[in-house]
């Protein structure tokens, strides 16, 4: 069987490594960035990190700010029209999912004009063109959007979250430096930290997982596990420490591999928990990991050995394949509980499950589930969070 990998073209990693934008915008004859950042993100100066260095090379930039939680399309829309105006050649994306996501989505409609209905993205969508060039500059610990090919929408109107997948939209150059994530709120660091968790567990079970995204994955929990609760405490005490760079690979690394084999229904419930009720991502991917594993372990081999194992748990050669397979699932739960991520959806009701699982069967992601889930089997895996 032939298996593909795509990756970015260049990545930079490390403390200052946002030096070397200007060297790449200039490099690649690039004459104007519109430059995708929250608001928040530019309230506080994090933009300004990267801007006083277009300031000082003397590139032109112009800065979009229109960037929410969860973009929309009424966002996306926005975002094309403001790029077009702007006389901009690439883009410059900093912060979380969110200004990724929504940067991916205008470079594509930019590079492609017939999908300007944003809805016509929707899973793999036949664009023909490179969306306009990103410099991709993660400010969190977890999406890891920076090195996928993915990107995710909502739909206010049909209170859905629509998965597109396109090779497209991979940012030319990823920045991945852990100076940029050193003001995320404990809250926020726990969350992504947990969505990057959930990539590598779902990366690695997939049905399409291969040796080489095994690889990654395996790497990758096994950062998450020795660096997310220092994460954590470091952000509690604003002190800068290793558990961040840790984090700051560990995410990048997951993005490596579930990229190029996809996820399951964790994060399809994560997606439709996120529409209808607005939970933060990560936290809903947090919630719905253990039991989703504990729903998918029969279809999973000798895989949750090794996930025991990178988890850090103690003995796992000695362990029974159930023992195993619970003393993965519990080692997940326990680092969720540890930094503080919560085990009910708040606001969750039984006359909303049949619109929920029905939603998360038809998610783009659920296709790669080890084990096969009807709408039901979703159904009961949504009770447990209620």
């Amino acid at each position: 069987m032939v298996q593909r990998i795509m990756l970015n073209e260049t990545s930079y990693h490390g403390s200052g490594a946002i030096a070397e934008i200007p060297n790449e915008i200039a490099a690649r004859g690039f004459k104007k960035a519109f430059v995708a950042s929250d608001p928040d993100l530019v309230k506080f100066g994090i933009t300004a990190k990267v801007t006083d260095l277009l300031d000082a090379a003397q590139v032109p930039y112009e800065v979009y700010s229109d960037i929410k939680p969860n973009p929309t399309i009424e966002n996306v829309q926005h975002g094309v029209e403001a790029f077009k105006a702007s006389g901009a050649d690439c883009i410059v994306a900093i912060g979380g999912g969110s200004s990724m996501d929504t940067s991916k989505a205008i470079g594509i409609i930019i590079a492609n004009p017939e999908f300007e209905d944003v809805r016509s993205l929707e899973g793999v969508a036949p664009t023909k063109n490179p969306c306009t060039p990103i410099i991709a500059v993660p400010t969190t610990a977890g999406t890891a959007a920076e090195v996928t090919i993915n990107y995710v929408i909502t739909d206010v109107e049909r209170k859905r979250k629509f998965v597109c997948v396109d090779p497209h939209d991979m940012p030319v150059v990823a920045v991945v430096d852990p100076d940029m994530m050193a003001t995320m709120p404990v809250g926020l660091t726990a969350a992504t930290g947990m969505d990057a968790l959930t990539h590598a567990i779902e990366g690695y079970t997939t049905k399409a997982a291969w040796a080489m995204t095994d690889m990654f994955h395996l790497e990758a929990i096994r950062l998450i596990a020795q660096n997310l609760r220092d994460a954590v405490a470091e952000a509690k005490s604003g002190e800068p420490g290793s558990g961040r760079e840790g984090m700051a690979l560990a995410e990048y690394i997951a993005g490596m591999g579930f990229s190029n084999v996809g996820l399951g229904i964790a994060h399809s419930m994560a997606h439709t928990l996120g529409a209808v009720y607005d939970t933060p991502h990560g936290v809903a991917c947090a919630m719905a990991l253990p039991i989703v594993m504990e729903f998918n372990a029969s279809e999973t081999g000798e895989k949750y050995r090794e996930i025991a194992r990178a988890m850090g748990v103690a003995g796992v050669d000695d362990m029974s394949q159930d023992e195993y397979r619970a003393a993965a699932v519990a080692a997940v739960a326990k680092l969720g509980q540890d930094v503080g991520i919560p085990t009910k959806v708040d606001g969750l009701k039984e006359e909303d499950l049949d619109f929920l699982s029905e939603s998360a069967h038809a998610d783009a992601c659920a296709p790669g589930n080890p084990r096969d889930a009807s709408v039901e089997d979703i159904k009961n895996l949504f009770r447990k969070l209620m």
